[in-house]
Order: structure tokens, then sequence, then C-alpha cells
């Protein structure tokens, strides 16, 4: 088990000088419970890594976000749509925020940031919550954390998984961004990571 004294000790003084919110202690508290319930025997680097990946996806809020950390879905499309008509979202060639034929948008949610119907569609199979007909669970604490964890486990995202880049022969913090996006913000997010399996290993 995992000292969540220790482990906030460590964050505190590398990642949140200025002290940590409740709301973020609780989305720390909520993945770790989680982890330690699915999978605590596992390589802490695997859970160093999800940590490091909600941290930058979420904004360092802990808490499941909407795409530009809109407070409702009509705002998140509003600024989606001000950002693609300034070219500002070049690698998106199909507007997957424009609500369809049923008024459900596909834009970004959770603590890993799912876009698209069929991202939708594939970790409903993984959480057994229905979002394709109800997307907005995606915001729910405990949908997100299923999300995290088993989409990076099982490579739901972009098909590559946690098993291929920290094993027993090695760890490679960098290409781990695959696992979600590309090599996107990788350095950053690897640092992250290490600093998360130092708090991990003090704890």
């Amino acid at each position: 088990m995992i000292d969540r004294r220790a482990f906030f000790h460590h964050l505190r003084a590398r990642l949140h000088p200025n002290g940590l919110r409740q709301s973020q202690v609780d989305g720390y508290g909520a993945i770790v419970d989680a982890w330690e319930a699915r999978q605590g025997d596992c390589d802490l680097r695997w859970l160093a890594y999800m940590l490091a990946t909600a941290f930058h996806e979420s904004a360092a809020t802990m808490q499941p976000v909407r795409e530009t950390l809109a407070g409702t879905d009509a705002e998140a499309m509003v600024r989606l749509e001000r950002a693609f008509a300034a070219g500002r979202l070049k690698g998106v060639a199909r507007p997957y925020w424009r609500p369809d034929a049923e008024g459900r948008s596909w834009l970004g949610r959770g603590l890993v940031q799912i876009t698209h119907r069929e991202n939708y569609e594939r970790m409903a199979a993984v959480t057994g919550v229905d979002l394709v007909r109800h997307p907005e669970r995606a915001m729910e604490m405990d949908v997100a954390v299923v999300i995290l964890i088993e989409g990076m486990r099982r490579g739901s995202f972009t098909g590559r998984r946690l098993d291929e880049f920290f094993s027993q022969t090695g760890a490679d913090w960098l290409n781990a961004r695959r696992i979600v996006n590309g090599l996107d913000r990788a350095g950053l997010i690897a640092g992250y990571g290490k600093t998360f399996l130092g708090a991990l290993l003090k704890a």
C-alpha cells in the first residue's frame, strides 16, 4: 500500500510548491485507490506514468476536464470552433466536437482526453458504461479513472500499451507518450513521470 502522507509530501516539494487543493488530493487519491484495487502489484513505473499523463491532460487539476478546460460542453465547442477557424488545429480534418445528428458532441473529456465517437465506443467497452449514449459520463471520476488505467494498460487509445515501454528490461519514458498521443509533449510528461516515480518510491 502506498503511504499517502509521504507521497503528498514529495509532490508538494516537487510539483505543488504552493500547496495542494483538496480537489487535487481527491484526484490523486482516486487514481491510486483504483490502482491498488485493480493491479497494485504491478510495476510502479506504470502508475507513475499514468499519474503523469493525468497531470498533463487535466492541466494539473487531477480532475476530469473538458477539452479547452471549458466549464460546459457548449463553451468548449465555441472555443474549439474559434481555434479551428483561426487555423490553430492543424491536425484536425474533421471537427469532431460539432454535435452529431443526435446532438452528441465527441469533444475531449476526462483525465485522458478522449475524442471522436469511435474512441467513446472503445472506452464504453473498457468501462462497461454506455459512453455512446452518454458521452458526458467520461467526466465522472470513477469512469475517468478506469479509462486512464485500463486504457493505458490495454492499449485502448493508440494500440500501444504500458508494458511495451516499462518492463524488466528497461524503461522508455519518452516514447511511452505513444500510448496516448504520439510524441506530443513527450519530454515534459517523461519528466513528470520520473517525479511521480520518486514520490511513489518515497511512499
